[in-house]
C-alpha cells in the first residue's frame, strides 16, 4: 500500500505527502498497522525525495500526529 502512495504521488509531482485518518472506535492511538505503514511511507519518500509532511489519526474530539509522538 505504501508503494501506491509515492508512486500516486510521483505521478502528481508532490513535494511532500500529508496522511490523515480515522479510527471509529474514536481512539486515536496508533495501531502497530499505522506505524508500520508510516514508516515504510517515509522511508519510500526519502529514497524518492518526497516528505513525509505528517501522519493525523482523527478519533472523537481528539487526534494524533505521529510526527509529534516520534514515530517517524
Amino acid at each position: 500500500m505504501a508503494g501506491q502512495f509515492v508512486r500516486l504521488a510521483i505521478k502528481l509531482a508532490a513535494a511532500t505527502i500529508i496522511c490523515v485518518h480515522n479510527h471509529p472506535s474514536g481512539v486515536p492511538t496508533p495501531s502497530s498497522e499505522d506505524i508500520e505503514l508510516t514508516k515504510r511511507l517515509a522511508e519510500a519518500g526519502t529514497i524518492v525525495g518526497i516528505d513525509v509532511l505528517v501522519h493525523v489519526i482523527v478519533g472523537k474530539d481528539r487526534f494524533c500526529s505521529m510526527k509529534e509522538q516520534g514515530f517517524f
